[in-house]
């Protein structure tokens, strides 16, 4: 059996080397000069267990799930963030803190309470409640080099699948046979998954932070829920945060892929300073000390697909078009859903 893959992030780079671990024979093609050069590579770079998703169970339970797994299969690709905390502010959360935690623990999911007061750097009187949850960090650099080697012979650098067709039982990748294709772009190439219509191209700004060096415990990972609220997460760089907001990380809504480049493109000083001054500005009352905590050190630009409509639902899923696959990712944590049903469908 000979397989195409598209796209080098966790989905397809995940994919092809289960597909390989099953004697498959597999070629990866990835546009960018290296693997994990868009979303993948750009993000929070957070391994979670569905702490965001308190108003869809399928994706808490994939991220659950996905989680262990992840740890498992990967134990050297991520690391334990030491003090992970999600807090629920008293007016400006969608849930009671209450019903949140009772969904969480009701999910299957390992959490504790914690009194608001033993949490350093927040307003303590602005929440209602806190819990500590286990997360990781996902070590990107080392996922780069990791399948890069696992890949080796497999990898197709700087390729951008441009045309897919399904004829006489097999589907032509730019004119190449393969008896299946997988697209992992999430939805960079409608042509072959017919779903193009159910997606919007979202280009995002995050902004990374440095934490001040004197300061003399770690700086924990904060999570405010549920809603158009805001986060901050340490990287793989010691000392060195992200910052992401609900509101003011999004910079759009596009049709196409090429549109919402475009608009990365037209990013410019001005624009990330006003983002800066307004992500510190939502910031401020929950965490009045986070500019004295923090130095800015510069912005993080990326592209997301999301699934149109006012569900909260980022679960993974997996649409069979014949000999083609698409896959419409979820979390990183998901890619063990995505690979057993394309593995269930071929093997």
């Amino acid at each position: 059996m000979r397989v195409a893959v598209a796209g080098g992030g966790w989905y397809g780079c995940h994919i092809a080397s289960s597909l390989k671990a099953h004697g498959v024979s597999v070629d990866l093609f990835e546009k960018n000069d290296c693997l994990f050069s868009e979303a993948s590579g750009n993000n929070q770079f957070r391994l979670h267990q569905g702490l965001h998703y308190a108003r869809s169970a399928q994706t808490r339970y994939q991220s659950r799930d996905g989680y262990h797994r992840f740890a498992e299969r990967y134990p050297k690709l991520s690391t334990p963030v030491e003090n992970n905390i999600y807090l629920v502010p008293k007016e400006a959360s969608l849930i009671d803190f209450d019903t949140y935690f009772s969904i969480m623990l009701s999910s299957g999911i390992s959490i504790e309470k914690i009194p608001l007061k033993s949490i350093d750097h927040i307003d303590a009187d602005r929440f209602e409640g806190a819990v500590r949850c286990q997360e990781r960090v996902v070590l990107t650099s080392a996922a780069r080099g990791y399948f890069t080697k696992r890949l080796n012979g497999t990898v197709n650098l700087n390729h951008a699948v441009t045309e897919v067709q399904q004829r006489d039982g097999h589907v032509w990748v730019d004119g190449v046979a393969y008896d299946h294709f997988i697209d992992a772009t999430w939805g960079a190439l409608p042509s072959a998954s017919g779903e193009s219509g159910s997606v919007y191209f979202e280009p995002t700004l995050l902004l990374y932070y440095r934490l001040r060096e004197d300061l003399s415990a770690p700086f924990p990972a904060i999570t405010l829920v549920d809603g158009d609220l805001w986060s901050i997460y340490p990287t793989e760089d010691p000392g060195v945060f992200t910052l992401s907001s609900v509101t003011h990380t999004p910079l759009g809504r596009y049709e196409n892929k090429s549109r919402a480049y475009e608009r990365l493109a037209a990013v410019d000083a001005n624009l990330i300073d006003e983002k800066r001054r307004s992500m510190e500005a939502e910031v401020h009352p929950y965490m009045p000390g986070f500019k004295e905590t923090f130095t800015f050190v510069g912005p993080q630009f990326a592209i997301k697909t999301k699934p149109k409509g006012l569900s909260e639902n980022r679960a993974c899923g997996v649409v069979a078009n014949g000999r083609c696959f698409n896959v419409q990712s979820g979390k990183i944590d998901n890619i063990f859903y995505a690979t057993d049903r394309i593995l269930g469908a071929l093997l």
